[in-house]
């Protein structure tokens, strides 16, 4: 790159010999959220997660749900600005059980995001970091080193989607799955965004999950999305319920454990139940938490299996709210 230039990410430009973070401590906007948004349904249920991205991504998916931010090539957008430590004492002020990197894709803010789960780690704040995985083995073990759990967006299971459609390759992503569950303690869901023609196929699904079972295991928790008209793809219809009901059908069918529909109204879809007896252990309509009948060890209290995850002694109430967060002062400026 020229000098100055930046690269597709739009926040990484090259600085003399280096390519440098160029928006440190810039924010497209804090708001606090239900924890059950990113979506992580086995973290800490009910509690409050202060939320917030940058600008850009690593990748060029025509399907963004939040194109206006990730796309954006406007610094007006980063309009909003906090240094990690006035993130973490907002996160505490707030009422949070954890902070969440999210609307855009926090691989590229990595000093930002890193700094910043440190800082919250020091208050009692556990990261969230909600990614598309796509990243080289180097960066990814300093990345997750600071994070305690992920939301990972697997987008397809073939590589002609993921060259096509988001500009990138599924095997680092798969790459990044495996390494989380093998060699990393942070706690980890799976989104899958179900796109009617394009990843929606009996085949496909079965493949993933033939590989999530063999790679993963049965118990990580896997969530089918709703796709709904964005971006490029606007003349897509939105993925009918239906097509959810039948995903998480086959997935069950397939071994995976703990399977959600998101984006869609679907109690049953959205509850979590023991993995060995069926009881109802958590009670969801859409954010908001019903039925709470685990411990905080997670286990069920009538068979006694452990449900995997991480909990508190009870659940937390923040419920379906959504809290716009002013931080005050100026940040600092970042590192080079």
């Amino acid at each position: 790159m020229r000098e100055g230039q930046r690269g597709l990410c739009f926040v990484r430009a090259r600085h003399g010999n280096s390519i440098v973070l160029t928006t440190y401590g810039r924010s497209s906007g804090f708001c606090v959220d239900p924890i059950e948004k990113k979506p992580l349904n086995h973290f800490f249920p009910g509690t409050a997660v202060l939320s917030f991205g940058t600008a850009g991504c690593n990748l060029a998916c025509k399907f963004c749900q939040n194109w206006d931010i990730s796309k954006s090539r406007e610094t007006e957008t980063l309009a909003a600005s906090a240094d990690p430590e006035t993130i973490a004492v907002a996160a505490c002020d707030s009422g949070c059980r954890s902070v969440a990197f999210t609307y855009n894709d926090p691989i590229i803010f990595h000093e930002y995001a890193i700094d910043t789960a440190l800082a919250c780690r020091e208050s009692g704040i556990a990261s969230v970091a909600v990614t598309a995985g796509y990243v080289e083995p180097a960066p990814r073990r300093e990345f997750f080193a600071a994070m305690d759990a992920a939301n990972i967006d697997l987008k397809a299971f073939n590589e002609k989607f993921y060259r096509k459609i988001t500009g990138s390759r599924l095997g680092p992503v798969l790459d990044t799955l495996a390494y989380l569950q093998a060699d990393t303690n942070v706690w980890f869901e799976i989104t899958y965004l179900v796109i009617p023609g394009y990843n929606d196929s009996t085949r496909e699904l079965e493949a993933m999950c033939g590989w999530l079972v063999d790679n993963l295991g049965p118990s990580v928790p896997l969530h089918f999305s709703a796709f709904h008209p964005d971006w490029k793809m606007r003349d897509i219809p939105p993925t009918p319920p239906a097509t959810l009901t039948r995903a998480r059908r086959l997935a069950r069918e397939h071994g995976i454990c703990h399977v959600y529909t998101g984006n869609v109204h679907d109690p049953a879809g959205g509850s979590t139940y023991c993995q060995s007896c069926g009881k109802l252990l958590i009670e969801r309509d859409w954010y908001r938490l019903g039925a709470y009948n685990l411990g905080a060890d997670g286990s069920c209290p009538d068979c006694g299996s452990i449900c995997p995850g991480r909990f508190m002694e009870g659940p937390g109430n923040w419920g379906r709210r959504r809290m716009v967060v002013d931080m005050p002062g100026a940040f600092g400026a970042g590192p080079a």
